[in-house]
């Protein structure tokens, strides 16, 4: 009896043993795959990038009457950095206190239709961004307003509504 007892504790621990194995060697695989997900999502750089040429083409729209495209160049401005709040967690905050502080007076001008103040506000931003570059230890970064938009594709000149975006 007690030699089967044994027996059964020996093939028990050897599974036990061996289930963890596969467990921990699954778990690797999937950090594998977690890892490389990470490594593909866009960090700053490029969100930034796609930052940049709706900052630019959000002047143009204003200048323009194009209100609603104002508003939704602004809108998909902050939502182009929401990969870097899984890839850059500590610098996302700066963003996200940017956008919401900074640039909040440019998006009232935007819902206000109002060309003088955004052209006040949107000045100020450049400072701002060219600021923060600084201070994050990009300062080599510096933003200005361009000649033309970034994307000649668009109809800058089209009459809209702050309001036309869809929620």
């Amino acid at each position: 009896m007690l030699k089967k007892c044994v027996q059964v504790l020996a093939v028990t621990g050897l599974i036990v043993a061996g289930s963890s194995l596969c467990v921990s060697a699954a778990g690797e695989d999937m950090q594998k795959q977690i890892d490389g997900i990470m490594a593909a999502i866009p960090k700053f750089a490029v969100p930034m990038r796609e930052v940049g040429d709706r900052f630019q083409n959000m002047y143009f729209a204003a200048e323009g009457g194009n209100w609603g495209l104002a508003s939704y160049m602004s809108k998909y401005m902050d939502k182009a950095m929401n990969p870097a709040k899984l890839t850059k967690p500590k610098e996302y905050p700066a963003w996200e206190s940017f956008y919401k502080d900074d640039f909040a007076a440019v998006n009232k001008a935007i819902a206000a239709e109002d060309k003088a103040a955004f052209n006040k506000e949107f000045n100020a931003v450049i400072a701002s961004c060219n600021e923060c570059h600084v201070g994050m230890g990009y300062g080599f970064i510096q933003v200005k307003k361009l000649a033309a938009p970034a994307d000649q594709g668009i109809e800058y000149k089209l009459s809209s509504k702050a309001t036309d975006v869809p929620k």
